[in-house]
């Protein structure tokens, strides 16, 4: 039970140092994790994480472990809760000049550890290899953000607005595809009406041909009737 009070005495520790209160500390996180930037100054940022870590850490079963040392270091891989606390701390305060590049990870970590990790000792692999690192980042200058907590709402939103776009598009082809088949329609209705109207005419026209042909052969014989006539009066 021993470590349990340590535990707590850092916790307490922690929270006088940083002076800032669970929601703040999340809500700094939370910036972090959804930019990948910081804002805040190292020295006070490191002091925030540090207590967040602690307090992380804490949560799992394997920090209340009272049953003797061999069945937490049997858990957490051959060291002491109390030793893995420490050692991924120290690992964290090792950072002067300012957080390591995998600051973006770490607080996702920090932030919601049990949805990954399901015991301390996967929990404590991922925090080592995200915090054994050499590269650092800089301050961001740009304007802190306001709405970052929003965020996560937005891929659905932008999801929503080009979905919004692309139905009209179909349906204006689809319009468009169905007055073209309209005006063929109606071309082809013109056309069959002029074949119509063509064949009508060549029709009439062949009458006129036959009926002027039976016309000249029914003068013919009247004329020859005259000419006998004649002949005969002579």
């Amino acid at each position: 039970m021993h470590h349990s009070c340590q535990e707590g005495t850092w916790l307490r520790e922690a929270e006088l140092k940083c002076d800032v209160s669970a929601e703040e500390i999340r809500s700094i996180m939370e910036v972090i994790a959804a930019t990948g930037k910081f804002w805040h100054d190292w020295d006070m940022l490191k002091s925030l994480l540090s207590f967040r870590l602690k307090q992380v850490l804490a949560e799992y079963p394997e920090a209340q472990m009272v049953s003797g040392v061999e069945s937490q270091q049997s858990s957490l891989s051959g060291e002491t809760y109390p030793e893995l606390v420490k050692r991924l701390d120290e690992a964290l305060l090792s950072f002067v000049e300012g957080p390591p590049f995998t600051l973006q990870r770490l607080c996702e970590i920090l932030l919601n550890p049990k949805g990954t990790y399901t015991n301390l000792s996967k929990l404590a692999l991922a925090l080592e290899k995200n915090l054994l690192v050499t590269s650092t980042l800089t301050m961001c200058t740009d304007p802190y953000p306001t709405e970052v907590v929003q965020k996560p709402d937005e891929p659905d939103k932008a999801s929503e607005v080009p979905s919004g776009q692309t139905d009209p598009v179909p349906n204006g082809v689809e319009t468009v595809a169905g007055d073209g088949d309209e005006e063929m329609t109606d071309a082809e209705a013109d056309e069959n009406t002029t074949n119509t109207d063509s064949e009508m005419q060549e029709e009439k026209v062949t009458e006129t041909s036959d009926g002027d042909s039976d016309i000249r052969s029914d003068a013919n014989p009247s004329q020859e009737l005259c000419t006998s006539s004649e002949q005969q009066n002579r």
